[in-house]
């Protein structure tokens, strides 16, 4: 029978439960143009307390995602209207400190939307609990949000099919590397795009990339061309700018693109003009493009969950992170992140 969880109220007035402090990182200012470290502070507070109905996790590990980015521009995203003197929003992994919910047991492992802080309360129904069998850190990668991101941008909205190519920018981010492994279990050709000669080679040797093509050099377009003889059935796009506008060019009649994000636009105050060629391209070719959060697909995340796990333990699905340690350590790794300076999915672990 299972233990019942440790409350709050239940404990003797000799043997109180001390709630710690927590050290957090706030939202100091807006950025006006490239983030910079200074865009945030550290700062300490008591632990919030767990009101009934509710935990409170102790995290040990974040995931940080360029996505998290669109959430301090100035036009406000699907995250809401920026604020400062907030804690900066993110999803972490760690064990269920002290419960006021029957359901949660301390140091039940569990993800939720914890923020860039050690502690942080929420209710049952945003978390999601970690099984002892499963890797947490895997709950901020391929079982988490960027994992299911990839699963159904791919096979629900790209709907790849036998020997078809598959386009994929940003392939060596915390989506695309996954998103790659996966389509190829349909199997199709998959080629890459991403920012460096040295990721390049990662996705090709380790995980099972075609071919993939370095953006920022010179003769891109052309690469492009090279790697994609019989042009692109399905494009995964998390860049948007020059790279969407270049896989228009590539994709094949009845070509499907994947929109996930638009990297190329987060940091800056400049961004991009969308690509030539739309709708005119879209309508001559009959390209549908689709945009999608993966929360639309939230009622099918087990069964995605099942099928993502067992990829991960026949070892079909690699998951690639780069850690960092140090909760102060997280603005210059974002910072870095946005700047390219990231293979896989990046982690920060608490000392």
């Amino acid at each position: 029978m299972r233990a019942s969880p440790a409350r709050l109220a239940s404990r003797p007035k000799n043997n109180e439960f001390r709630m710690p402090n927590n050290l957090q990182v706030l939202i100091d200012k807006l950025p006006t143009d490239k983030l910079t470290a200074d865009t945030y502070r550290l700062a300490e507070a008591p632990a919030p307390v767990p009101e009934d109905g509710e935990v409170l996790v102790k995290t040990t590990s974040f995931a940080i995602t360029a996505g998290t980015r669109a959430g301090l521009q100035g036009s406000a995203s699907y995250a809401g209207a920026p604020r400062t003197g907030v804690v900066m929003n993110g999803t972490g992994v760690g064990e269920v400190a002290a419960s006021n919910h029957p359901d949660f047991a301390v140091g039940d492992a569990v993800s939720a939307p914890t923020g860039w802080q050690i502690y942080s309360t929420h209710a049952g129904a945003a978390l999601t609990r970690i099984p002892p069998d499963h890797e947490p850190v895997d709950y901020l990668g391929p079982l988490g949000v960027n994992g299911l991101t990839a699963y159904f941008g791919l096979f629900e909205v790209g709907r790849p099919i036998p020997d078809n190519t598959v386009m994929i920018s940003a392939a060596a981010g915390s989506v695309g590397h996954m998103a790659g492994q996966m389509a190829q279990q349909v199997p199709t050709r998959i080629v890459g795009v991403c920012g460096s000669d040295a990721k390049a080679r990662t996705l090709i040797d380790r995980l099972g990339f075609d071919s993939v093509v370095n953006y920022r050099e010179d003769n891109f377009r052309q690469a492009l061309k090279e790697a994609t003889p019989n042009g692109v059935d399905v494009y995964f796009d998390n860049t948007g700018g020059d790279i969407l506008g270049s896989a228009l060019r590539r994709l094949n009649a009845g070509g499907r693109i994947a929109c996930c994000g638009v990297v190329s636009q987060y940091d800056t105050s400049k961004p991009e003009p969308g690509p030539r060629g739309i709708p005119g391209l879209l309508i001559n070719k009959r390209i549908s493009m689709t945009g999608f959060l993966v929360f639309d697909f939230a009622h099918q995340y087990e069964d995605a969950r099942r099928q993502i796990a067992q990829w991960l333990a026949d070892g079909t699905l690699k998951h690639l992170t780069d850690d960092v340690n140090g909760l102060e350590a997280e603005p210059q790794a974002f910072v870095d992140l946005l700047a390219g300076g990231n293979v896989g999915t990046r982690v920060v672990h608490i000392n």
